[in-house]
């Protein structure tokens, strides 16, 4: 009996080892994979990021000094703000940033909303104007920048056609006008992004439930305020989600203020990041140009952290 129960026993003991094995590779396989991409992230975003924000507390000029000076650089840079006339380039940019910020997210949620209410109708064509909203989004912002350069420019576009076809009196030289240039860069963006936007409104109003609409329709509700006190409401999650994307490319905006218009005339449509590149590898001011990266990493990391605060803190209940 001996001689025949113990191989079967040493069997089943292999077989624990091999299904341990087994079970442990699994568990590390996918750690060793990740590993690699892991360590590219930390060094390259998170390293550069500690990087800069040491960088932005030093002299740094055209090449990096490692020696800490205080605060200085955000001190020049606040300073050139609000002491110098005519205003600083930095002036410009924040003062652009709240006009593009502003109009930009404004704009794009309400006609977001509006085409996603549009297209929830059950219209005809339906299938075919989706993919049309949304087909700009598919663009680099390189892209949608000079095709809107070259509609708005006054020579070439939208001014030149209609003069040839007689109507002689349009002029639309925002995109030459200093005062009036952050405005296309407004145009551009809502053009991008509002189809993104719609497509999430879309998906918000689909997923909500028609007993619900149908309860108050019996209840007398018209459609205005079936929409106001139902509907709207209930696309909570949507909007804040279609602000904290919108808002966050805003903030990053880069290439279509430089496809579009090259800055603007003497830099009138710069961003914080367009003030931010010509600083640190232009004018060779790279501490100035890091305090200005850290300020829009605040700026992004203030409308970014309260949204995984308040997903977190609902998950958690």
């Amino acid at each position: 009996m001996n001689t025949v129960a113990t191989p079967e026993i040493n069997l089943t003991s292999e077989r624990k080892i091999g299904n341990s094995i087994r079970s442990r590779l699994q568990d590390v396989l996918p750690k060793i994979v990740l590993a690699p991409s892991f360590a590219v992230t930390v060094i390259f975003v998170y390293g550069f990021i500690v990087w800069t924000a040491y960088l932005s507390f030093t002299n740094s000029k055209t090449f990096p000094s490692y020696v800490l000076t205080g605060p200085r650089a955000y001190q020049r840079l606040w300073r050139w703000t609000f002491e110098t006339d005519p205003p600083s380039s930095w002036y410009t940019s924040i003062t652009n940033m709240g006009i593009f910020g502003f109009l930009y997210v404004g704009i794009c949620l309400a006609l977001g909303l509006f085409l996603a209410i549009l297209l929830d109708q059950k219209i005809r064509g339906e299938g075919l104007l989706r993919p049309i909203y949304l087909y700009p989004m598919a663009l680099s912002f390189i892209v949608t920048g000079v095709a809107w350069k070259w509609f708005l420019d006054p020579g070439l576009g939208l001014e030149q056609t209609l003069h040839q076809w007689g109507w002689t009196s349009f002029h639309f030289d925002w995109i030459k006008n200093k005062d009036f240039v952050i405005y296309t860069v407004v145009i551009a963006g809502v053009w991008q992004a509002s189809g993104f936007v719609m497509a999430m409104f879309l998906a918000g109003l689909r997923g909500i439930d028609g007993e619900i609409m149908k309860a108050a329709q019996i209840d007398g509700a018209t459609t205005f305020q079936l929409y106001r006190r139902i509907v709207i409401p209930m696309l909570r999650p949507v909007f804040l989600s279609a602000f904290i994307v919108l808002a966050h490319m805003a903030i990053k905006s880069y290439d279509l203020v430089v496809a579009l218009t090259s800055g603007g005339p003497g830099g009138s449509a710069w961003l914080p990041s367009n003030f931010m590149y010509e600083y640190t590898f232009k004018r060779n001011e790279m501490a100035v140009g890091s305090a200005s990266a850290i300020i829009m990493l605040m700026t992004i990391s203030a409308i970014i952290v309260p949204y995984l605060y308040s997903e977190l803190r609902e998950k958690a209940r």
